[in-house]
């Protein structure tokens, strides 16, 4: 999510660098803002995370093919923010509630709404690190829900749409066995896109620029065909303090996270 189409290993100096090629479906448009690192609203253009996944190759993600997918089928849409949170590499772990990026999502997610912006889903792909260990990928379900549903409680957003993409690959053996997990969610509002025969990079691991253009895509038709049900007493998050759906968030997480918003 984070952005690793057109990164490469330089077989010269061992360094993975972004060649710099941005297709169409990515280019800067003037509707399409992002959250920069410092908490402020800058036009958006490739790559995303350049200053939030810091220390890292960053390239084409799916972000941008997204938000230009959504405002090219739905001309009226309005300005969009995406709010970038994505860190390459990540366990699902680390995203649980108390932890840094946890913490860190849900500070910029506020400041995102209280500087105007109305949520509007969630984007999340994330999993390649839990396909190490037989453990994590056992585990992955049930810290995955226990993510969703706090984020949903201290967003205040219970209805927020979510919008999972399911494995393309993995740093593991036990990519099915996460994949399994990703497909079997049964948390109200939580849609998958999988990913799964979408190309990838000679790492095996990353997406290619395409793939990630087209990625973009299937998320932006998700989106727009999606229809938020009210939450029902079965599928209610834990611990909300009110039922009152007033946000809805676009996040994108592969070792990482996303908001879009609206203006």
């Amino acid at each position: 999510m984070a952005g690793r189409g057109g990164v490469a290993i330089d077989a010269s100096t061992g360094v993975f660098t972004w060649d710099g090629v941005v297709p169409s479906q990515c280019q800067p448009n003037p509707s399409i803002f992002r959250l920069s690192a410092d908490l402020a609203w800058v036009p958006a253009r490739e790559p995303i995370h350049a200053d939030i996944d810091a220390g890292k190759a960053d390239g084409i993600g799916p972000g941008m093919p997204f938000a230009n997918a959504v405002l090219t089928k739905n001309p009226n849409f309005g300005p969009i923010g995406l709010v970038p949170c994505a860190v390459g590499g990540t366990a699902i772990n680390e995203w649980q509630k108390g932890e840094f990026l946890y913490d860190q999502l849900v500070k910029r997610a506020q400041m995102a709404q209280q500087s105007g912006g109305v949520y509007k889903a969630m984007l999340w792909y994330q999993g390649e690190a839990d396909t190490i260990s037989q453990e994590d990928a056992e585990l992955y379900e049930g810290r995955l829900k226990t993510f969703f549903n706090d984020l949903l409680s201290d967003l205040n957003a219970p209805t927020l749409p979510i919008f999972q993409v399911v494995l393309a690959s993995g740093e593991g053996p036990y990519i099915e066995e996460v994949r399994e997990a990703q497909l079997n969610i049964s948390l109200q509002n939580v849609k998958c896109v999988d990913a799964k025969a979408l190309p990838l990079e000679p790492d095996r691991l990353h997406l290619t620029t395409q793939a990630q253009v087209r990625l973009g895509e299937m998320l932006a038709d998700a989106y727009l065909g999606f229809t938020p049900r009210p939450l029902t007493s079965n599928n209610a998050p834990t611990n909300l303090s009110t039922c009152v759906a007033r946000f809805l968030i676009i996040a994108q997480l592969l070792r990482c996270l996303w908001l879009i918003l609206t203006f």
